[in-house]
């Protein structure tokens, strides 16, 4: 009996073999198919019991993951042997078997271990001495056809031992999941000669197997992501998941012979401590496994939003001040997904050296150069290593001197250093304010290199967190929203490394304009520190901008930083949400916006640094959150802030650019003067000033297209923006906006951004940004077919789209997990000529459409739409005006606009009525 199953408390609780084969002795049917039926139906009743009380004893130990696992692992066991004996007792009895006739049954994969969550399939092996015989297939057939009876996903494999052992040399899966081969039942000789054929025969390149399953692993972890840190992990399959300790498991098995992970101590492999840390890791991730696979009620490994809460709460985990019990359970996962690769980084050392080889850690970069002065450091193997055991201790700076001469000399830390420096982190709480200490800090995290790799070496060696202490309470730190890719901790030192890419030049073609800034901003280690603080005091539960402000206060000055660096750090925490909010929610065309935001920001140098560390905070986010039109937004604002900060509030420069792009625009059409001047005269100010050139060249070509027509309608895909572009201009009209909104959601598009137009001789001209539901571009021309006529027919009131919008499936259900209360903001000051509103709401398809109805029915003119999404949260802004195109100024009237926004942002179907 496995280990596992010998601590079982109570087995007989989950599931009394004695019993049960005494009803299945006494089964009687007509024929053999009848009486397999009979028997399946005992042991499924038995299954069922088994799985209730463990998931009973779960309920009252939801932590115990191995025990579950365990349990799940010896119910299965004893099922399996009540079944192997009724079948050949019962059913296809053979008295006085062959040799060819003798049949081990083993269990393989992670049943083979001897875990398994409540959904795991039955990974099976049936052995024989030499090619199957016509009996051994009846006895095989018949119980996989009662294993599916009962239910059970089974997978499973029969071979002869020269099969068995072909197969295992030729492929690594089989290899590996031999390697966990487990007796169940049967013949004991014939499974004994398998285990010494597999070793002799099979297990003779450790070198092999383990290249093989590290660049597996290596596959795996790029497919998932490739960080431990995403938001909605794999627990199987993920970075710091239960694949990662399954693989150090095999590679301990195969290199080092181990039956179980607690020999690896015995074989000087890991310390006890760091067994320990394994089995609580293990213990801990197998519950998460167990709980999701209950909950879910399949096979899934996916800790995704919708289930996270429900797993803090049968976890017991609670809220606490400026964190909910959801962020404080996913802050303990990665907590030990970090310790699993901790521990991967250990074992690899040790396998490094007992093999010889010259491996290089998590596929690090080589050895530059050979660095002549090491401070008391060695090399080992081109890896920076530490003299003795002891060196840390007697001069914990070294501590950080570690990763700065790693850093500098371009030098893997040897996994054995990475493990004392973990070991002795918490020395560096007394050296936190010496200067060489700091300094040498400061030129890892301004480094011209890679600083990015090295601070996430120190991370995972824990010195970064006791250093920087404020940095270690976001170590882990998940945020419970659907933008946020990763934890904070590790998109701070991503968003690092992003800023080390653009200063190096390897950015350019996605961020031109930071690129080119870059290299006039006067401080350079202020924006790296600020970057490395942005997000530090996120779980504070206050405004993590503030906050995070004074934590730089205090902390700039212990770099070594000056006062007007400290100064200038401070700001940018304090704003750095700034950019992005204006650029993303406000009308860049309204020039109090920019005077705004310009009166906030009051300096180039702030603006440039600004800028810098807005784009590396939103790329930093998680794949997908950069895209062409977030550049284009945020190159608008920024030159239109330049202009002010450099020319002072007065709109001269204003209008200079306004003749810019109509001389521009003119060049590009090739028309005559007479009809160009026309042109200009139909357009207001705020369309020049709103839209680029090559939006007003397609907006003038489809105008003059038009003719007299009182509808035309272009789609054209925008690559650069990652969206497609749909231009209306029609007669305008009431309620114009909201029709078209509604056609959109209806055929199946996404608003990103909306600019509404009236030209003065009363036609609308407006442009969109539309997106799939994916966040990708409409460009199959059906697609683009089908949204044409939608909002032609939405336009001349020819469908219902309240009706049409309601039957259309939830593409983004996940949002579902949330709960986010809408919420209005209504400004009078942002604009001088509009009332400014913005509705915060979870994000659902047709908010847009509704939020648009809802003020149609408010008798407002919509002027403007800017549309922001942060995962499941929406933020639409429109710039409004009362019907005579005056601010509403009424608080009355203001207040039954908010209601009603509320009430549409909410879902309620009160706020819109059929179009």
């Amino acid at each position: 009996m496995p280990p596992r199953f010998a601590t079982l408390p109570n087995r007989r609780a989950i599931i009394d073999r004695r019993i049960l084969a005494d009803r299945l002795a006494i089964v009687e049917a007509g024929d053999p198919i009848a009486l397999r039926q009979a028997a399946s139906a005992i042991l499924k009743d038995a299954l069922d019991a088994g799985r209730a009380e463990v998931e009973r004893r779960f309920a009252e130990h939801p932590t115990r993951g191995l025990e579950a696992a365990a349990a799940q692992g010896f119910l299965v066991d004893q099922l399996l042997r009540l079944l192997w004996d009724f079948t050949l007792r019962r059913l296809y009895r053979n008295p006085n078997p062959t040799a060819a006739e003798r049949m081990t049954l083993i269990a393989v994969g992670g049943y083979g271990r001897g875990e398994m969550a409540p959904h795991s399939d039955v990974d099976l092996g049936f052995l024989t001495p030499t090619r199957r015989t016509p009996w051994c297939e009846q006895v095989i057939e018949t119980m996989l056809y009662a294993l599916w009876d009962m239910g059970l996903k089974v997978g499973h494999s029969s071979r002869s031992l020269d099969e068995m052992v072909k197969m295992a040399k030729s492929d690594v899966t089989v290899r590996t999941a031999l390697l966990e081969a487990r007796y169940v039942w049967g013949d004991t000789a014939l499974y004994d000669e398998a285990a010494r054929r597999f070793k002799a025969e099979v297990q003779t390149d450790t070198r092999g197997f383990v290249a093989q399953k590290l660049a597996e692993r290596d596959v795996r972890h790029k497919k998932m992501g490739d960080s431990r840190y995403v938001v909605e992990p794999n627990v199987k399959e993920g970075k710091g998941g239960l694949r990662d300790l399954h693989t150090l498991f095999w590679i301990g098995k195969d290199a080092y012979g181990v039956q179980r992970a607690a020999e690896l101590v015995e074989k000087g492999v890991l310390t006890r401590q760091e067994y320990r840390r394994f089995n609580r890791a293990e213990n801990f991730l197998w519950a998460v496994r167990c709980h999701l696979h209950l909950i879910t009620g399949r096979a899934e490994e996916r800790l995704t939003f919708d289930v996270q809460r429900e797993i803090a709460e049968r976890m017991r985990y609670a809220d606490r001040p400026g964190k909910s019990a959801v962020e404080r359970f996913m802050q303990f996962y990665f907590l030990q997904a970090k310790i699993v690769g901790d521990l991967t980084g250990v074992f690899l050392a040790h396998l490094d050296e007992a093999l010889a080889g010259r491996g290089r850690r998590f596929g690090l970069p080589a050895i530059r150069r050979s660095p002549r002065k090491l401070q008391g450091f060695v090399l080992d193997r081109g890896r920076l290593a530490l003299p003795n055991d002891l060196f840390l201790r007697d001069d914990p700076v070294r501590l950080i001197e570690l990763f700065a001469l790693a850093d500098a000399h371009g030098l893997e830390v040897h996994p054995q250093a990475m493990r004392l420096a973990a070991r002795d982190a918490k020395l560096v709480d007394d050296y936190r304010d010496d200067p060489r200490a700091n300094a040498l800090f400061l030129d890892v995290l301004t480094s011209p290199r890679e600083p990015e790799q090295v601070l996430r070496w120190m991370n995972e060696a824990g010195v970064m967190g006791r250093f920087v202490p404020d940095f270690g309470r976001v170590v882990a730190q998940m945020q419970f929203d659907m933008y946020h890719h990763y934890t904070v901790d590790e998109h701070t030192i991503r968003a690092v490394g992003l800023l080390a890419q653009i200063e190096n030049g390897r950015l350019v073609e996605d961020h031109p304009l930071a690129t080119v800034l870059f290299e006039q901003i006067v401080s350079r280690r202020a924006l790296y520190v600020a970057v490395l603080l942005h997000d530090i005091a996120k779980g504070r539960g206050g405004d993590h901008s503030v906050l995070g402000a004074e934590v730089a206060e205090r902390l700039c000055p212990r770099f070594g930083l000056t006062p007007a660096e400290t100064e200038t750090v401070a700001w940018l925490v304090r704003w750095h949400l700034l950019a992005s909010a204006t650029a993303f929610k406000r009308d860049l065309s309204d020039f109090k916006t920019i005077l705004d935001f310009a009166a906030i920001v009051a300096s180039p140098q702030r603006l440039m640094m600004l800028l810098v560390l807005t784009v590396v905070d939103i790329r930093a986010v998680g794949p997908g959150t950069w895209n062409g039109w977030k550049r284009q937004l945020l190159t608008d604002l920024y030159q239109s802030a330049e202009e002010v900060l450099r020319l002072g509030h007065k709109q001269r420069g204003r209008g200079e650019r306004v003749t810019a792009k109509q001389e521009r625009l003119h060049a590009a059409l090739g028309w005559a003067e007479r009809d160009f001047a026309r042109l200009v005269q139909r357009l207001p100010e705020a369309y020049w000033v709103a839209e680029p050139i090559d939006v007003l060249e397609r907006n003038a070509r489809m105008m003059a297209a038009a003719g007299e027509t009182q509808l035309s309608i272009d789609a054209q895909p925008d690559p650069e923006r990652g969206a497609t572009l749909v231009s209306i201009y029609a007669a305008d009209h009431p309620g114009i906006f909201y029709r078209i909104a509604g056609a959109i959601h209806a055929a199946g598009g996404n608003i990103i951004d909306a600019r509404i137009h009236t030209t003065r001789d009363g036609m609308a001209l407006d442009n969109f940004l539309v997106q799939d539901p994916l966040g990708r571009p409409f460009d199959d021309e059906g697609q683009l077919a089908r949204l044409k006529t939608t909002i032609a027919d939405a336009l001349a009131n020819r469908a219902r789209l309240t009706e049409r919008l309601q039957g259309k499936p939830l593409p983004r259900p996940r949002a579902d997990a949330f709960s986010i209360e809408p919420a209005v903001l209504i400004d009078n000051k942002a604009s001088n000529r509009f009332t400014v509103i913005e509705v915060n709401a979870r994000d659902r398809p047709a908010l847009l459409f509704d939020l648009a109805n809802a003020l149609f029915q408010s008798k407002v003119t919509i002027h403007s739409a800017h549309v922001a999404t942060y995962g499941e949260r929406a933020v639409d802004t429109f710039y409004v005006t009362d019907l005579l195109g005056d601010k509403i100024d009424s608080t009355s009237r203001l207040k039954a606009v908010e209601r009603r926004l509320i009430e549409a942002a909410a879902g309620s179907d009160a706020a819109a009525q059929a179009a």
